[in-house]
């Protein structure tokens, strides 16, 4: 059974930062692409960012360019979201996903996520 939970979430200034992390377990090696979706209230899906563990290659959404950087930990099966320069309008539900590519632009729909970790940018 392919699980992924997230962790890192929290409140942060605008401005701030806060590195997002998830693990995964329970899937077979051709799932190699993770990566990060966010939905915020009112706003559509956003596919944040993704990276393939096969070749190396990370695709990220326009608006967090710059700003964010994905990771992953292949032996540990975690991919990881560190977010600097955080904005409200960053403010959303972060999902971590796994499927077996990673496109770019990243995409919003993954073949399994997780339950999702809250990320609010306030003052």
């Amino acid at each position: 059974q392919v699980q992924l939970v997230e962790s890192g979430g929290g409140l942060v200034q605008p401005g701030g930062s806060l590195r997002l992390s998830c693990a995964a377990s329970g899937f077979t090696l051709d799932y190699s692409a993770m990566g990060w979706f966010r939905q915020a209230p009112g706003k559509e899906r956003e596919g944040v960012s993704c990276i393939s563990s096969s070749d190396g290659n990370t695709h990220y959404a326009d608006s967090v360019k710059g700003r964010f950087t994905i990771s992953r930990d292949i032996d540990q099966n975690t991919v990881f979201l560190q977010m600097n320069g955080l904005k409200p309008e960053d403010t959303a539900v972060y999902y971590c996903g796994l499927d077996i590519y990673c496109s770019g632009p990243p995409q919003t729909e993954y073949r399994y996520w997780g339950q999702g970790t809250q990320v609010t940018v306030s003052s």
